[in-house]
C-alpha cells in the first residue's frame, strides 16, 4: 500500500466522504475514487468498510 492510500484509508476510517477526503488531501474526488479502487483490489475488500477492517487487522492504520 502506498503512503497516499494509507492516508485515504485513515480518512475513510474516520467516516470522511470522498469529497471531504479529497479536500483534506488537496486532490480531486476522482483521485480519491482511484485510490479507493486500488485499495479495494489490493486488500481484496468488498467495500470501504471491509477495506478499513482489513487494514486495521493488518496494522496499516497504526501510528
Amino acid at each position: 500500500m502506498t503512503t497516499r492510500e494509507i492516508q485515504v484509508l485513515r480518512l475513510v476510517a474516520g467516516r470522511h466522504s470522498n469529497k471531504l477526503t479529497a479536500a483534506r488531501l488537496t486532490v480531486s474526488e476522482d483521485a480519491v475514487k482511484n485510490h479507493m479502487s486500488s485499495i479495494l483490489t489490493k486488500l481484496s475488500a468488498n467495500d470501504r468498510t471491509h477495506a478499513v477492517t482489513i487494514a486495521m487487522r493488518r496494522g496499516f492504520l497504526d501510528g
